[in-house]
């Protein structure tokens, strides 16, 4: 089974992303209005993989709890988060804690400054949405 999964990583907004602050996804249903939903509602309870499997669920109507179904699901290689429009589009930044769970974190704010500073902490950019 393959993972999304980073612990104790910070992945910041991608160095293209067209807007200057994090923006809250304006259209609902979308990836990126059902991720910001999920981790804006509990931070640090899901990891990187729990959220893309809930998103999935979501947008397919799949059962959450169907351990076979997400086994299925994680059998082949599956994008990060370093892939998520948070970071690609919105200008959000995403952390990860030392047990893989993951939230939001507005690169406007203390918190994003403190992990930017957190020498334990790896730092990873999401991923550039032209390629150079």
């Amino acid at each position: 089974m393959h993972t999304t999964n980073y612990t104790d990583t910070l992945i910041t907004p991608a160095a293209d992303c067209p807007v200057p602050t994090a923006m809250i996804p304006a259209k609902a249903g979308t990836v990126a209005a059902l991720q910001f939903d999920l981790l804006s509602q509990a931070p640090f309870a899901l990891t990187s993989d729990d959220l893309i499997w809930r998103v999935a669920c979501t947008r397919t109507g799949n059962d959450p709890a169907d351990m076979a179904a997400r086994t299925a699901f994680f059998a082949k290689p599956m994008a990060c988060l370093r892939a998520s429009p948070l970071v690609k589009s919105h200008g959000w930044a995403l952390l990860h804690d030392a047990l893989g769970r993951v939230a939001l974190v507005d690169p406007a704010t203390a918190d994003f400054a403190a992990a930017v500073a957190d020498a334990g902490l790896t730092k990873r950019p999401g991923m550039r949405n032209a390629r150079a």
